[in-house]
């Protein structure tokens, strides 16, 4: 992914942000010399998994497949005193799909907060984390919501689902409703250690430098 492209999409993010009246942090903000400049800061955000992330999932698509994310709070397991929950932010453009994946650790409810409708597919695993073709069912704002395998529910906003450990899943803007602008609220947040796609991907883009960045993402903070 061109590092042009990351910042044109964290320009659009910034537009989102500003339509709906959301605020960041102080460090929402920060450029790679502020970053610099707050070494102790740096190094708490990036250990925490906080800030910027913006992926093509290494399809060199990032329209058709991709996804711009702002952490606010998070935890690391296994520390005394850690938050045991984490926020973040999700920018879905329309069509934009982000490809099936479970999580082994973290259940995680997904808020369509404003714009679009956002449409999930869902699929159950067995043991090893092989595909069933069983139905599921999902809490939709607590209520339960039956759906065969790979059935679309479309969350219109104020709507949410909550997603339990294992349970693949995949999520894209519904075409012809614009970009949506989604909440996640989980239990705590390791993209190192438990995203399991069902195809290999990369979780991380690799970026070509094509011009300075806009905003350093969280795994580049103090880097």
């Amino acid at each position: 992914m061109k590092r042009s492209e990351i910042n044109e999409a964290l320009r659009r993010a910034t537009k989102t942000l500003e339509h709906w009246q959301w605020s960041l942090p102080e460090w929402g903000y920060w450029t790679a010399a502020d970053f610099a400049d707050n070494p102790e800061a740096a190094r708490y955000l990036r250990a925490h998994q906080l800030g910027w992330d913006v992926t093509d999932f290494g399809s060199g698509r990032f329209a058709k497949c991709g996804l711009v994310l702002f952490c606010l709070r998070n935890g690391i397991v296994g520390i005394e005193g850690e938050r045991t929950y984490a926020e973040k932010l999700l920018f879905v453009e329309e069509g934009q799909v982000t490809p099936t994946h479970r999580h082994a650790a973290k259940m995680e409810d997904i808020i369509n907060r404003a714009g679009g409708d956002l449409v999930i597919e869902f699929a159950a695993t067995d043991a090893e984390g092989n595909v069933l073709r069983d139905d599921v069912t999902v809490p939709v704002d607590g209520l339960p919501r039956k759906l065969a395998a790979w059935e679309p529910l479309v969350l219109s906003p104020g709507q949410s689902v909550t997603i339990h450990t294992g349970l693949y899943h995949r999520f894209y803007g519904r075409m012809g409703g614009g970009p949506v602008f989604v909440g996640e609220v989980s239990q705590v947040n390791d993209d190192n250690s438990d995203n399991y796609f069902l195809e290999p991907i990369g979780r991380f883009a690799a970026i070509e430098e094509d011009e300075l960045p806009l905003r350093p993402l969280w795994n580049e903070a103090g880097g």
